[in-house]
């Protein structure tokens, strides 16, 4: 999603990154810095800016997801978060994230304002900051606060991005591999036959039903393309169509 809409109303001359600042957390302790001292620190090494909150008649629901990438649980305020973070965990590239990982504070022509973006990710390609914010929720401060964030990633060479939509079919997708993300034995032996016959092209359904145990396949399946040595196209809805094929091929 585009921000440039809301960076018209940023104070953006010069001096900007002395005079917004940024506070993040580790353990107890509360640090803060300019925006031009940012790009120095290792801020994964940081904790959670503020605490998950839950109360009686919340409409969203925070939680806890666990991440087979960094292997421990991290916090989520919502259900949109939570798909976030499944993603990331999904892509295979991460290396750790933070949950509400700093509070910015910045000017914008009105006021000054604060924003805590929602995630950071770091990966083997760099760095990104996240906001989730589903489209229809998005209001005109909400534009402001995350063009101001993509000012301060930038300033710190990192990525920066909206997550505000996501195509239909590709949750459930994800949902289903998650399903067989973990450690998963194989006593059966039914998975070197599954990568063997991944390299004929063959449907996901019809790959299943090859093997001595279709059900058993099935969960196969799921893990191998979780962990990428499978791969299928998720431009379209998961399904016993959708063509399965080895990672190598996938990659091209």
């Amino acid at each position: 999603m585009s921000v440039d809409a809301g960076q018209a109303s940023l104070r953006l001359d010069a001096d900007w990154p002395l005079r917004w600042s940024v506070e993040w957390r580790t353990g107890e302790e509360r640090v803060s810095r300019t925006v031009r001292e940012l790009g120095q620190v290792p801020m994964v090494n940081s904790d959670p800016i503020r605490c998950f909150s839950w109360r009686r008649g919340q409409r969203h629901r925070p939680g806890l997801q666990f991440m087979v990438s960094t292997g421990r649980l991290h916090g989520a305020e919502s259900l949109e978060e939570a798909r976030l973070l499944l993603a990331l965990d999904f892509a295979g590239d991460l290396i750790d994230v933070v949950s509400q990982p700093l509070r910015l504070r910045f000017d914008s022509t009105r006021e000054r304002r604060s924003h805590t973006p929602d995630f950071l990710a770091v990966t083997r390609s760099g760095t990104c900051l996240i906001d989730v914010r589903p489209e229809g929720l998005i209001k005109d401060s909400d534009r402001e606060s995350f063009a101001a964030a993509r000012e301060v990633a930038l300033a710190c060479g990192w990525h920066y991005v909206v997550a505000a939509r996501w195509r239909e079919h590709v949750p459930a997708a994800l949902d289903a591999f998650s399903s067989q993300r973990r450690q998963l034995s194989d006593p059966l032996g039914v998975r070197p036959a599954l990568l063997a016959s991944a390299r004929r092209g063959l449907p996901f359904g019809q790959l299943a039903a090859s093997t001595a145990c279709e059900p058993v396949a099935r969960a196969q399946l799921l893990h191998l393309l979780w962990h990428r040595q499978l791969g299928v196209d998720l431009a379209e809805p998961l399904a016993d169509r959708s063509v399965v094929v080895p990672a190598s091929e996938a990659a091209e």
